[in-house]
Order: C-alpha cells, then structure tokens, then sequence
C-alpha cells in the first residue's frame, strides 16, 4: 500500500507543479457520505459519514478528462434487531464503522461547459474497522474487526459534476462496491460497500 500511495503522490506533486498548465488543474475536496452494506445482510440502516482529500484533473479536450483523486472516506452502516435469553427480549443497534484510504480514476465527458457526466474504477484500502453494539438496558461496547474485513475493496463510481466557477466546484457521485468485504472465518456471506456522496471542491 505504500508504493501505492507513494505513487499517487507523485502524480499530485506532478500536476501541482505543472499547475500553469491550463489542461492541468489540481485541487482539495469534502464532503458526506451516506454509507451503507448491501448483500447478504438484514435491516440495514444508512450511516453518515464524510470524506476528504486532493484531486488533479487533466483535461484532454473541451469535452473529456481524467480525474484521478486520494481520499479519506467514512464508510459502514447500521443495523436495528432483538435478541432473547430466554427470559427477557433486547433491542440492540449495531454500527459498523470502516474507515478507507480511496483511489478513485474519474473519466469526465462535459456534457456542457459546466456540467459533467463522470464514471470510473475505485480502490479502496482500509484503514480501521469497528463495530459498535449498544445492547438496551447493558449500555455499548465497541469491537475491532479488521481482521474480519478485506483490507482491499474495488468499486466503480458514476456520477455528476458541475463547475460553477473555474475554481468552485460541486458533485454527487454513487460507489457500488464490487468486493466481498467480509473475510470472517467460515462465512460464505458476501457484503458489500454502497456509498453515495455530495461534495465541493476547489481547483488552484
């Protein structure tokens, strides 16, 4: 994973440096997530969350660009259900909270001048993976369970961007996760990442 940052670091140092020229932008981004797990999983909830980080656009015309982009991203869902000892019934909320490290390449075909039609692969490495289980009546605890999720996650992103000045900029994009995250011991049950996020960015 370190070659890999190592590497995409680079790239942004590239297009900082380069920043005069006009094909070549490079800029910061933030914004919210509304995360959830979809797949072989039950009363799942969305979590809200938020992500941030840098991008470098290069433009390759008036009407196509590449956007590649590193970003911290908060990601996960919640879940409601009871349980019985046999005595009495509890209500438990359960938060499963993953942290990522994403690399999301962006193909961008502007529609208009201002608004583009944007599509691309993602790879995401996690960073820290907790769930939190707050039992009614017993108080929460929370547990780690990187060692119960893939390290690596693949998606493909689609979505809108929109420029409302040369340096101002808003989009609204969907991650469809593509990975099996769970790597529990003797689970044949696939899940996977489901994140829709708005964000604003600034180019330099």
């Amino acid at each position: 994973m370190k070659k890999v940052i190592l590497t995409v670091a680079t790239v942004f140092a590239f297009g900082f440096a380069n920043a005069q020229d006009k094909q070549m932008s490079f800029g910061v981004k933030g914004g919210l997530n509304v995360a959830t797990l979809t797949g072989d999983v039950e009363n799942v909830k969305s979590l809200v969350g938020a992500h941030i980080g840098g991008f470098m656009e290069y433009k390759l015309n008036d009407k196509f660009a590449i956007q590649p982009e590193l970003l911290f991203s908060m990601q996960g869902a919640k879940s409601e259900f009871t349980f019985s000892d046999g005595f009495d019934t509890y209500n438990v909320e359960s938060t499963v909270k993953l942290n990522y490290l994403n690399l999301p390449i962006m193909a961008k075909y502007y529609a208009t001048e201002k608004l583009a039609i944007e599509a691309g692969p993602q790879v995401g490495f996690l960073l820290s993976a907790k769930n939190e289980a707050e039992v009614s009546g017993f108080g929460s605890e929370e547990v780690d369970i990187k060692d119960e999720t893939n390290s690596i996650d693949f998606g493909l992103n689609l979505g809108l961007g929109y420029d409302f000045t040369e340096n101002i900029s808003a989009g609204a994009r969907y991650n469809f996760g593509l990975s099996n995250i769970d790597d529990s011991e003797g689970s044949d049950d696939t899940v996977n990442n489901g994140v829709f996020s708005v964000s604003v960015g600034y180019k330099f």
